[in-house]
């Protein structure tokens, strides 16, 4: 809602300058507006973000509108694209990371690390194990952050995982459009949440419970968790109640809680002050935190990797576990393939080994098309071009002059 708000009042702030207001807004002056906001401005906003600010301005419009505030929006809707007239929607960004990247991001950006892997003593970061194990996990499931930072203990196995055991779950309320999937959660993720959940949570629970305990009356307290099932039982506003935690959406899960000898303690896996799940502008403001943390060491470290100009998002990881499945499915098939030269794959035969319908399902696509995108990024093209040129650029700065005298030299020799 803040960021709404400032929305608002960027246009608000711009009318004003230009002898009007809201209700009086013409579509001349959202289209000035507009061209300010994405051409003349200091710094331009890009498409994606011009999106966003025109999909906030035509809700107000239209609660104005609704209000009896106004007696139609001011702007023409068109009948694709945005009311507002924002760029036509370009193909979806990929940014991903190499190993290095990741794990400078991982260790020195999230969990507090100098660069050459010994901890640092200043850092001031809160719950580094935390940190890491949310990243672990977002890279090795390809989840969505509001999937991955709204999860539950019991999701998780708590209760009947065995340690050396990877864990199923299903996806639902928490994804985009609430498209079931079942997500895959490696051990080697599972082992770093151990770690976090061993060494930093507890302590988190303990100084958080009194303060659970003056707001039981506005949170769903669980008494009875059915794993087999997939399903809670509890009480929430003075009623029994149950419920399939795949169904469960974002908004319940944060006020999830269950009473322990401690008194009450939040489902949630990853906890933030007041002992509640951690919501998306949390994650974002540590996230920036840990690229500037980043940034700072990379400056005098002379084994830092290249860092992109622009913070790593968390959605930066789901596109890195797309390309690396897919890449790794590509190999596989390739060598099935040649092993069976010597007849078509059967349609299930298809179905089942294709990586792109493999990731496709993995990640929760509604078209094989989206994965299609991934295609282009399998090989750096980069070093290809590095590979091409070696031998061009091997001359250590030597002249065309130097050059032509040692292949000339060259020349007498073998003649000689």
């Amino acid at each position: 809602m803040r960021c709404y708000a400032y929305i608002v009042r960027r246009l608000v702030v711009f009318l004003i300058e230009r002898g009007s207001d809201v209700l009086s807004a013409t579509e001349t002056d959202l289209i000035a507006y507009r061209t300010a906001r994405t051409e003349h401005q200091r710094q331009p906003v890009d498409d994606a973000t011009w999106r966003r600010e025109a999909a906030v301005l035509n809700a107000l419009f239209s609660w104005l509108v609704e209000q009896g505030r106004m007696r139609r929006r001011p702007f023409r809707v068109p009948r694709r694209g945005s009311p507002l007239g924002g760029a036509p929607r370009k193909e979806m960004q990929i940014r991903h990371l190499t190993l290095p990247q990741y794990q400078y991001w991982r260790d020195v950006g999230m969990g507090g690390h100098r660069p050459g892997a010994e901890v640092d003593p200043g850092f001031r970061g809160w719950a580094p194990h935390r940190h890491r194990a949310a990243v672990e996990l977002a890279l090795l499931t390809g989840m969505r952050k509001q999937e991955w930072s709204t999860l539950l203990l019991p999701e998780l196995g708590e209760g009947w995982r065995r340690p050396a055991d990877p864990v199923d779950l299903a996806v639902q309320a928490c994804a985009k459009y609430r498209r079931r999937r079942v997500v895959y959660v490696p051990v080697a993720a599972l082992r770093m949440q151990d770690v976090y959940l061993l060494l930093e949570r507890p302590d988190l629970v303990r100084r958080s419970a009194r303060a659970l305990a003056t707001r039981r009356a506005d949170l769903f307290v669980v008494d009875r968790i059915d794993h087999e099932a997939g399903r809670v039982h509890g009480v929430l506003d003075g009623a029994r109640r149950v419920f399939a935690m795949q169904a469960m959406g974002p908004a319940l899960r944060r006020i999830t809680v269950r009473e322990t000898d401690g008194g009450l303690e939040a489902l949630a896996v990853f906890l933030g002050h007041g002992g509640l799940m951690l919501g998306p502008s949390s994650w974002d403001r540590i996230r920036l935190d840990a690229w500037r943390r980043t940034q700072r060491h990379a400056v005098d470290d002379p084994g830092a990797p290249v860092l992109p100009p622009r913070p790593w998002r968390f959605h930066d990881l789901r596109h890195t576990f797309c390309l690396q499945l897919l890449k790794y499915l590509t190999r596989v098939a390739l060598g099935r393939g040649a092993r069976q030269e010597s007849r078509l794959p059967s349609l299930p035969e298809h179905v089942a080994f294709n990586p792109l319908l493999v990731v496709q399902r993995r990640m929760g696509h509604a078209s094989p098309s989206t994965t299609y995108l991934y295609l282009r990024y399998l090989e750096d093209p980069l070093n290809y071009v590095d590979e091409a040129f070696r031998q061009w650029a091997e001359h250590e700065d030597a002249s065309y002059a130097d050059i032509a005298t040692r292949a000339l030299e060259a020349a007498d020799a073998a003649q000689g």
